[in-house]
């Protein structure tokens, strides 16, 4: 079974892949002159250097808290997911410049069933890591592997687009078609980079949770304020797998300190037990008192 600290197994899975990818669509490509092919190829480079990418931000998100990182290091995976988006954003301006000279200079495809057949088959195998990746991220949330399985996914529907493309031409023999078809891969390729960009830089800006699972903490607050008690500076983050939430908890001021943390215990056990990977940190005030209500306030 899986663990956070084994993540690494498939950042290798995702470097086997796309070095075999990179092969065949580069046999692709040699066998047939096809630009469009050439920018499958060129994604599955960008693959390799993503995928090098994951596997030592895995590794270092895996250490366990030091002294100079008392929060862990799962804020690693953001660089990442950063690097992998930035890498296909400047594989998509590559593309872009070959379908421009292809454009201006068209030729024919030469051997174009052999190169589809090829090329398809390194689509087959992206398809399947790409599966694995989404499953393995989604469960262990892990922002780099759902980037990469996202990055593998994007080349799935780019390659099927370009082997739509290639064949087009060999039964239409209209060789601008093949560039035209390039461009498109490029366009794709920068929304989907653009995207991963975005997301590690609100990451590393600190965003709150995603709105269902602030909702999640929303439900649980509202329940307890149903029995009389009372919340504030209601904060929340979330650093790759970890998130960080914290508040102010208002008693009645007659409570013992052991009902009090009796309390607290209880409701940061049901927040853990509605997210995973949770640090809750809550601070107890009394509801008498008139200072309470001014500390709520980042630096209180």
């Amino acid at each position: 079974m899986a663990t956070r600290q084994s993540l690494t197994r498939y950042a290798w899975l995702s470097i086997a892949a796309a070095i075999a990818t990179i092969t065949l669509k580069g046999t692709a490509y040699a066998l047939t002159g096809s630009v469009g092919l050439l920018s499958d190829a060129v994604e599955s480079l960008v693959n390799l250097a993503a995928a090098l990418v994951a596997l030592a931000m895995l590794t270092v998100a895996a250490r366990p808290p030091d002294d100079e990182h008392q929060h862990g290091h799962d804020k690693a995976e953001y660089f990442a997911s950063g690097v992998e988006g930035t890498l296909i954003l400047a594989a998509a301006i590559g593309i872009a410049a070959a379908a421009v000279l292809r454009f201006l200079h068209p030729r024919p495809l030469a051997q174009p069933g052999l190169g589809l057949v090829v090329a398809a088959l390194g689509s087959v195998i992206n398809f399947a890591v790409a599966r694995v990746l989404a499953d393995i991220g989604r469960r262990f949330d892990s922002i780099t592997l759902e980037a990469d399985a996202r990055h593998l996914m994007t080349d799935v529907w780019t390659s099927a687009g370009v082997l739509f493309g290639v064949a087009a031409v060999a039964l239409t023999g209209w060789q601008r078609l093949d560039p035209l078809v390039a461009f498109v891969v490029a366009a794709n390729i920068v929304y989907t980079g653009q995207r991963l960009v975005r997301r590690s830089v609100l990451g590393l800006l600190d965003t709150a949770l995603p709105v269902r699972e602030g909702d999640a903490v929303t439900r649980i607050v509202a329940a307890y304020r149903a029995q009389g008690l009372e919340f504030h500076a209601i904060r929340s983050r979330q650093a790759g797998a970890r998130r960080f939430i914290s508040m102010h908890v208002l008693v009645p001021g007659d409570w013992s300190v052991h009902r009090g943390h009796q309390l607290l215990e209880q409701f940061e056990r049901e927040i853990r037990g509605a997210l995973p990977n949770c640090s809750v940190l809550t601070h107890l005030e009394p509801l008498e008192d008139p200072e309470s209500f001014d500390d709520i306030g980042l630096d209180r």
